[in-house]
């Protein structure tokens, strides 16, 4: 099932300047590496060296925080829409 992500601006790098990728996946642990595997090195900017998603980079599946779904098993269907939000700090 194909899913869209959408790459905050500092990762596009990774993804030859795209803002929007398509990946595969069942859940959004399997959408991570669909999308490892099209933009390689982009999982160690998101996931941690245990393969968990750093706290300080959210995702959200239609717009629902996944930390108030199932995390990183949270199921996708065909034609969700994935946003990486990296978190902003400041004063």
């Amino acid at each position: 099932m194909a899913v869209k992500v959408l790459i905050p601006t500092p990762l596009q790098q990774l993804t030859n300047n795209q803002a929007t990728v398509e990946c595969q996946g069942a859940n959004v642990q399997e959408m991570l590496d669909s999308l490892e595997a099209n933009c390689p090195g982009i999982k160690a900017r998101i996931c941690d060296e245990q393969g968990n998603l750093r706290r300080f980079v959210n995702f959200y599946v239609n717009s629902e925080d996944i930390r108030f779904l199932d995390g990183a098993n949270t199921a996708l269907s065909d034609g969700d829409e994935v946003s990486i939000i990296p978190a902003i700090a400041g004063g």
